[in-house]
């Protein structure tokens, strides 16, 4: 049995005047942009600090360490939205939202500070590809409505299709070539013509030589390991998510 509160004399909505609702579109019309702005800077950093060099030049990209770290550390923050973007306003476009935070700040500097600034071609510069992965994260989290299911499948989903969607623009320069009587790749003749300043201790740990960019079967292990951290990732992010989007920090009135 239904129960008709307006005919009971319960008002389900605040009666609001004019003023009121002009206010408060203003403040949704400030509050929306400064959220993407703080997503932007926030998850940009945090890419930068932990796999920034790793997905930063193109001859980087190699075929184990970059397939695994990349996706693993950038589930964190769609994990940690997907809680408060579900759990309170029932949007399931979490991760979405923060890949095209993320990808709208890598893209800006990368042009402006490594193309027009240094003078690097913006293909030897160029992010990878997040969308494939967060669609699906976002799209097991709509249909299922249930975060243990978006952690399993959807955060599983978005480490598997990583190398899969990035390889449809990374083939090209994984085609071998002759340079100087040395069979290299094109993306490592990148790196051979543009010097960089310095090369970080922990990049000495990808493969040397050339084959390490054609794709053997490392990349296929690298895929699937790096889809169950994302789910161990997943995890812990939600949780953190839960802790500090709780209601107990706003003081009710």
């Amino acid at each position: 049995m239904s129960i008709n509160y307006e005919s009971a004399g319960v008002k389900t909505t605040p009666d609001f005047t004019p003023e009121q609702k002009r206010i408060t579109r203003a403040i949704e019309l400030i509050m929306v942009p400064t959220a993407f702005l703080i997503t932007i800077g926030s998850f940009h950093i945090h890419a930068m600090l932990t796999m920034g060099d790793w997905d930063f030049w193109l001859d980087w990209k190699d075929r184990e360490f970059w397939i695994t770290v990349t996706p693993t550390l950038i589930v964190t923050f769609p994990a940690a939205v997907h809680y408060g973007f579900w759990n309170y306003f029932r949007l399931p476009f979490g991760a979405t939202f923060c890949v095209t935070a993320l990808l709208f700040g890598e893209w800006i500097v990368r042009w402006f500070g490594w193309q027009n600034w240094s003078y690097f071609p913006i293909q030897m510069v160029t992010p990878a590809y997040f969308y494939a992965g967060a669609l699906c994260l976002d799209a097991v989290l709509l249909l299922t409505r249930s975060w243990l299911l978006a952690a399993v499948i959807g955060a599983w989903l978005f480490g598997i299709t990583f190398y899969g969607a990035n390889y449809a623009w990374l083939a090209y320069f994984h085609v071998p070539v002759e340079a100087n009587g040395l069979v290299t790749t094109i993306a490592d003749l990148y790196g051979f013509e543009y010097i960089r300043t310095a090369n970080p201790e922990y990049i000495r740990m990808v493969e040397h030589g050339t084959l390490r960019t054609f794709g053997q079967h490392s990349a296929s292990v690298s895929t699937f390991f790096s889809g169950f951290l994302c789910v161990l990732m997943y995890w812990i992010w939600w949780s953190f998510g839960a802790f500090f989007s709780n209601p107990r920090y706003i003081e009710r009135i």
